[in-house]
């Protein structure tokens, strides 16, 4: 596959009647030049799991198994592909007649589709091996299903069971065949397994440096990041919608009135509201591929998530988006398919925090994230994903030590969202008191405590943080005598931490098991991604912002009423401080997206991608070499100017066996690194943009009355912001 037919993402599938090929292209050119001859096949590479082996392998699952809503990616040509390059790019350059004029779903197929030939092509062929294909979406993803037989017959892979960590999954065992003369026009499926994102929340740990906690409330992330001027001029969201995606619905939709209620938002704010919805593909048919899951094992990510965004942006209507998993796809991902197709208004913000690593998805599921954000951003929309809680060690997740090496979120990496990181307030590590400067010895009635901007380090809960070790006592983590070794580090043996690195492996195969080997390459840098710190690599880097994500360690997290006692939550009643307690990326993403909700409310217009405007306003910022005034470790010495809050503190390195970018030295554990021979950890905190915070947190006050109004825009019902009302 070439390097530009990789990039063409374009076609993908969901359910309900199969739509018409009315949403072709009438300017592309036919592909499939040629008859299918079944003898001559080609592999769709990047199409397998790497949990799926022989050590997994439970046997082959029964030819009836149903695999339902699949989705076939298809690829453009690539002149249009190249057309739609520059189109994103000329709806986002300020200078160009086409600024800000988005699409809808259906244009964007008739502008950047198949021919009605091709897709009658591939559509014919499902249906020849008796799938039934339920739907064309216009952004060329077709949703087929259909048994593991015919799966078989069709694509030349067998369906088997696999345990792997003691749950039973099933997915394919090979890469996928398809005939040769429809080549040209597939570029993979998106999922043949039931393997699926990991979501981005932690709890309070059992180990921390602080027995002393300052939790955190909606009023305190007002204080620390300067909301209260945009809430006083009346930038609140009103008139914005955000939705989170998720597998699940919140289990108490009163947990998030009681939220809001405790921390003073309803009374305040009362426009806010909260629903649930399950998106269809049409507005007029059945749900189809989106069935209702219910509360499942994920409703802590939705509460947090919709109470969090809700804090925010506390006018704006929060829309959780849910859909159930099936055996061949995420129902977030499904839920965002038909949102954006569906024929009804297009969401201005979108925030998911869940993740998996490039490297784990594979080609087509990494692909097929691409097209989706690719379509976001075409009609106005604003994606804020998680980068993950797995420092740089993305293929990690949830597991004590790195043992796969440097590789990130590919959820996270598409050059088409906004990647969220996480810092943690470094008053703790400074041995500042409490009550003293930054936090109140009495909470306000709606519990805020908070008295400034807080300085921040990067959110590291492992022994192979530099800071950590350095607190306890340890001249190094790693080596026979380091930290990460010590009787005392060993409960600090964990990956958790705050995501980033460089793209590695969104697409190619890997030739080492969920490590970035083999074929695999990064997607390329953005041309917006220009900033001092930010290094020549060539590849898409993340984060791009990060805000607090912190779970406990230094004694700081997040409040979260959540109530499902079954699945670790606690009750709501009383104080706040015996609610349930709650870090990760996750709520990074959500509380950006609230951010940019109030972004569009005081420019009345959607910003599509809106890294563009990020990163111009940090090279503005940060110059050639950084800019010390705006240094985060000077807390509320920090210049009043400053749009963003540069960490420079610290790392997000996490400790590490085996050989795969791990210098170990003489331990038993090392320090995730760039280097297995020396000490180059993954990743410090640097002036300018780092891997471990990207271009910093953000003074919302600041970055509302620098962001550009556009041309279009004559006028705003809000007051200037810091302006009492």
């Amino acid at each position: 596959m070439t390097k530009t037919a990789v990039f063409a993402v374009v076609l993908f599938l969901s359910a309900g009647p199969p739509a018409s090929y009315g949403q072709t292209s009438p300017r592309a050119r036919t592909l499939v030049t040629e008859a299918v001859n079944e003898s001559k096949r080609v592999t769709l590479w990047g199409n397998t799991r790497p949990e799926a082996t022989a050590a997994h392998d439970r046997g082959k699952v029964p030819g009836g198994f149903r695999m339902d809503h699949m989705y076939l990616q298809l690829k453009r040509s690539p002149e249009s592909e190249a057309a739609l390059t520059e189109f994103i790019s000329q709806l986002h350059d300020p200078g160009s007649s086409s600024f800000h004029h988005w699409i809808t779903a259906e244009q964007f197929g008739e502008q950047f589709g198949l021919s009605q030939d091709d897709l009658a092509a591939v559509t014919e062929w499902l249906e020849s091996f008796g799938f039934t294909v339920n739907h064309v979406y216009p952004n060329l993803v077709i949703d087929f299903s259909g048994t593991a037989a015919q799966i078989e017959a069709a694509f030349q892979t067998q369906i088997h069971y696999l345990s792997v960590n003691g749950q039973q999954h099933v997915a394919n065992m090979s890469d996928p065949e398809v005939p040769a003369a429809l080549a040209s026009v597939l570029g993979g499926i998106a999922s043949l397994n039931n393997f699926r994102p990991q979501r981005m929340s932690h709890p309070v740990p059992s180990y921390t440096i602080s027995s002393i906690y300052q939790a955190v409330t909606p009023a305190d992330l007002a204080t620390v990041y300067d909301f209260n001027p945009a809430f006083d001029a009346g930038l609140t969201g009103k008139r914005q919608t955000i939705v989170v995606l998720e597998d699940s619905d919140v289990y108490n939709v009163n947990d998030w009135g009681v939220f809001r209620k405790t921390f003073g938002l309803a009374r305040r704010f009362r426009n806010g509201s909260f629903r649930q919805v399950h998106p269809g593909p049409g507005l007029t048919g059945t749900a189809g591929s989106c069935a209702d899951p219910g509360a499942n094992a994920d409703d802590a990510e939705a509460t947090l998530d919709a109470e969090w965004a809700s804090a925010a942006a506390p006018d704006a209507a929060i829309v959780l988006a849910s859909c159930a998993n099936t055996n061949a796809n995420f129902g977030a991902f499904i839920a965002m398919e038909n949102m954006l197709t569906n024929g009804g208004p297009v969401p201005s913000v979108f925030s998911i925090s869940y993740g998996g690593a490039e490297a784990q998805q594979g080609e087509g599921a990494n692909l097929y994230v691409y097209s989706l954000c690719e379509l976001a951003v075409a009609e106005g929309a604003s994606v804020f994903v998680a980068t993950g809680d797995w420092g740089a060690a993305g293929s990690d997740e949830n597991a004590t030590s790195a043992v796969h090496g440097i590789g990130i979120n590919g959820l996270a990496s598409t050059p088409f969202n906004v990647a969220m990181g996480g810092t943690d307030f470094a008053d703790t590590y400074f041995g500042i008191p409490v009550p003293g400067p930054y936090w109140s010895s009495r909470n306000t009635p709606v519990y805020g405590s908070a008295q400034s901007y807080i300085p921040e380090i990067p959110w590291n809960d492992s022994c192979a943080g530099a800071l950590l070790s350095g607190y306890a006592g340890f001249p190094a983590p790693f080596g026979a005598n380091g930290f990460c070794n010590s009787s005392v580090g060993a409960n600090f043996i964990t990956t958790t931490a705050a995501g980033g690195g460089p793209s590695g492996c969104a697409t190619g195969t890997p030739s080492v098991s969920e490590v970035v080997s083999g074929t695999c390459q990064g997607y390329p840098k953005p041309e917006w991604q220009n900033v001092a710190g930010n290094p020549g690599d060539g590849v898409r880097d993340v984060p791009d912002l990060s805000v607090f994500a912190a779970n406990g360690l230094w004694g700081h997290y997040y409040v979260v009423c959540y109530s499902d006692i079954a699945q670790g939550g606690r009750s709501c009643l009383g104080s706040p401080s015996r609610w349930s307690g709650f870090g990760g990326t996750s709520l990074a993403a959500p509380i950006m997206a609230g951010i940019q909700a109030l972004i569009n409310q005081y420019t009345g217009s959607n910003w599509g991608n809106p890294n563009p405007v990020y990163y111009a306003l940090a090279s503005s910022q940060y110059g050639p070499n950084g800019n010390s005034a705006c240094d985060a470790s000077q807390g509320n010495s920090i210049d009043p100017g400053c749009i963003f809050h540069d960490v420079t503190l610290g790392d997000m390195a996490v400790n590490c066996t085996g050989t795969n970018n791990c210098y170990l030295a003489d331990g038993q554990y090392g320090v995730l690194s760039t280097d297995n021979n020396s000490y180059q950890p993954a990743y410090p905190a640097a002036a300018g943009w780092d891997f471990a915070t990207g271009i910093g947190s953000v003074d919302v006050k600041n970055l509302l009355i620098s962001w550009p109004r556009p041309f279009s825009v004559v006028g705003s019902s809000a007051k200037a912001v810091g302006n009492p009302q």
